[in-house]
């Protein structure tokens, strides 16, 4: 199993916040099926005020530019799941390419 970490900030307001966790605590049925399908295992996400946590669990074999090309495509409602949640988010200065999300190195384990 392999883990990517990621960062985003939502837009400072306590209704995008509200809508946010909304479209979370009901995620569209073609969002889940599109990330299982292209090796996504398990996605959790923590929030701290407008700060985002993102952890990725995938499959050994998970490949992130496979991925990024295949999983958006993979159904008209991913794309407009990806677009809907875009808009709720603000790019982090560290944030690479035309994405939000920010990937994070790994500094520690316990467990090797």
């Amino acid at each position: 199993m392999k883990e990517y970490a990621f960062t985003v900030n939502l837009k400072d307001d306590p209704g995008v916040v509200s809508r946010y966790e909304e479209h979370h605590a009901n995620i569209w049925p073609e969002v889940v099926i599109g990330l299982k399908r292209h090796g996504v295992e398990d996605v959790k996400i923590w929030r701290l005020g407008c700060r985002l946590f993102m952890l990725v669990r995938t499959v050994d074999s998970f490949d992130p530019e496979e991925f990024s090309r295949l999983y958006r495509a993979s159904h008209p409602r991913v794309a407009e799941w990806e677009e809907l949640m875009a808009g709720f988010q603000e790019r982090v200065p560290e944030a690479d390419g035309g994405g939000t999300w920010a990937e994070m190195k790994e500094i520690f384990k316990l467990v090797k």
